[in-house]
């Protein structure tokens, strides 16, 4: 038989060989982790691109999606990130992250037909919307409208090199603004920001409408 020294000792042996092949196990599979990119570093560097660094942006300061205001004026503010408004280049040759702003101020009909309607909501390129009545005119959209009588974009868009524009003497009624972010030439971008807002009609003022025609808010509430 063996003696309770002899014992120790292999029992001892046995413990250390364990915790070394747990060991051995352990580098394995940290080594298998680090050449497929599966740590914490890897996880960071895969979700970069996925945050689409760079990318520009415009957003709607004011006013908010769906604010209601008794006002015929309206001050549109709106942020611009990772591209560059140019005066100085208005107008002038496409250069890389510069440009301006092309604001689209639409008036929704007040009373709409039903079977438009639905006929916009239905179609792959109404964008499930009607229109309506542009405001990008001198004696709506200021000097903006100014601006885009004289490059011919009046009753489309308003182009602006600051991020703001000041629209007055609007109708009681639902509108819709689209934002849009412009190379220097005028030429569209994919980057663009949409708000609707209200102008409230005097109590007792509001469009009775007739002849199985919906209300606009109805047709606002699309798009």
């Amino acid at each position: 038989m063996r003696s309770v020294r002899s014992l120790k000792v292999l029992a001892a042996m046995r413990g250390r060989t364990a915790i070394l092949t747990v060991l051995v196990a352990a580098a394995a599979t940290v080594a298998t982790v680090l050449a497929l990119g599966g740590g914490k570093e890897g996880t960071r560097a895969d979700a970069a691109p996925a945050a689409r660094q760079g990318v520009p942006t415009v957003t709607v300061v004011s006013p908010r999606n769906g604010a209601r205001q008794t006002s015929r004026a309206v001050v549109v503010k709106v942020e611009v990130g990772n591209f560059q408004l140019s005066a100085r280049h208005f107008g002038g040759e496409p250069q890389l992250g510069e440009g301006h702003l092309r604001f689209g101020l639409n008036r929704v009909p007040d009373c709409v037909d039903p079977v438009k309607l639905q006929r916009a909501i239905d179609s792959p390129f109404g964008n499930g919307r009607l229109v309506g009545a542009s405001f990008d005119f001198r004696e709506f959209a200021g000097p903006n409208g100014v601006l885009a009588e004289r490059i011919g974009s009046e009753g489309s868009y308003s182009p602006a090199t600051r991020p703001e524009i000041y629209y007055h003497d609007l109708l009681p009624g639902f509108y819709r603004l689209v934002i849009t972010l412009a190379e220097n030439d005028g030429s569209t971008t994919p980057f663009h920001a949409v708000t609707n807002f209200q102008i409230l009609p005097r109590p007792g003022h509001g469009p009775k409408c007739t002849g199985g025609k919906v209300p606009s808010a109805k047709a606002a509430a699309f798009g």
